[in-house]
């Protein structure tokens, strides 16, 4: 049996080539994966042709279509019918692929899934979700960017699907979920927060409500799961990925400029230097899940490079084989929500 993934060959800064040899990479740690690869025939068989297992395991599909990066969503999905970022989101609404992978523009992908999937049972918006370092463990956060204006409701069905992929993707047995808010208090923030939180309190579900979380309390560690809206979710996630750029860069001219004593130190303290590069590195934690979508595509950063984007299948593929859709719409059934059938993977 094997797990058959669709990817945007075209989507990423620098596509196709991150592209092809970050399936390449993945095949070699899940050798039952199968590809489709949609793109620029001229352009993706070459590369194709440099990795003889990965060519065995692959069907290419001819588009000389892409969308671009600053593309907006509307545009990309009127326009866009015969992209490569399309055709793999067409794939898993057909059957043909168990998920769809993509490094291109967010807002399109969004925009296509959302069209052609629909939602899940039980779910209004789907929110963009990630994995992040944290001091203990990494932290499940929710939405990165897909809902700009949130209500209560949307929240309190983000903190579900969250809860859901901790426990699934994460194996944290009774994931802990905060509303990211101003502070903890219970009477802090706006009407929208303060309504989630009491939906969540007064929920039928076997949710274990932390309450409110404020910023710092995401990277210690405080709970498994935050939950908060797009806006403030992506505003967040840009400020952390700037911090850590910065605080990179600043210690690399510390140690240039620092003389011996600083070169010396840097080489005394090397392994030190090594694991803590391993735990932050973002490649790591590449792909962002669009959880709550009647099937699985994957978000990847258009910057990564072919580790990354195998991180990312990786994340696709874990999705799929631990049902993380149906448990999400186990769970809202439990809240009355009705039932619909969900995308199958595609197994040959």
């Amino acid at each position: 049996m094997s797990l058959t993934i669709g990817l945007d060959a075209m989507g990423g800064d620098a596509a196709p080539g991150i592209v092809v040899a970050g399936a390449a990479r993945a095949l070699e740690s899940q050798p039952d994966l199968a590809f489709l690869l949609f793109g620029d025939l001229p352009r993706v068989e070459p590369l194709l042709g440099q990795h003889e297992r990965l060519r065995t395991r692959t069907t290419l599909r001819h588009t000389p279509d892409s969308v671009a990066g600053g593309a907006k969503p509307s545009t990309a999905l009127r326009q866009g019918r015969n992209s490569s970022m399309r055709l793999a989101v067409n794939a898993v609404k057909e059957g043909e692929a168990a998920a769809a992978v993509s490094a291109g523009n967010t807002g399109a992908l969004m925009a296509m899934a959302k069209f052609v999937l629909k939602t899940l049972p039980g779910i209004d918006r789907p929110a963009i979700a990630s994995v992040l370092p944290a001091r203990q463990r990494p932290v499940v956060v929710l939405d990165l960017g897909a809902n700009i204006e949130c209500g209560a409701e949307d929240l309190f069905q983000f903190a579900v699907m969250g809860e859901v992929f901790s426990r699934v993707m994460l194996g944290v047995s009774k994931p802990r979920v905060g509303l990211l808010n101003v502070g903890t208090e219970e009477l802090k923030g706006g009407e929208v927060v303060r309504g989630a939180a009491t939906m969540l309190r007064e929920s039928r579900l076997a949710i274990d409500f932390h309450g409110f979380v404020e910023g710092t309390d995401v990277t210690e560690g405080v709970v498994d799961v935050v939950v908060t809206d797009g806006f403030t979710g992506n505003v967040a996630l840009k400020i952390a990925e700037g911090t850590a750029a910065m605080f990179t860069s600043a210690l690399r001219d510390v140690i240039r400029g620092g003389g011996w004593r600083a070169k010396l130190g840097y080489l005394l303290a090397r392994p030190a230097f090594a694991v803590l590069r391993e735990k932050f590195d973002s490649r790591r934690y590449n792909g962002a899940m669009f959880l709550g979508l009647n099937g699985v595509v994957v978000k990847s950063h258009g910057g990564t490079d072919a580790v990354g984007f195998a991180a990312a299948i990786a994340v696709a593929a874990d999705l799929v084989r631990k049902g993380t859709n149906q448990r999400i719409i186990d769970e809202m059934g439990a809240t009355g929500a009705a039932t619909i059938p969900v995308a199958a993977a595609t197994a040959s």
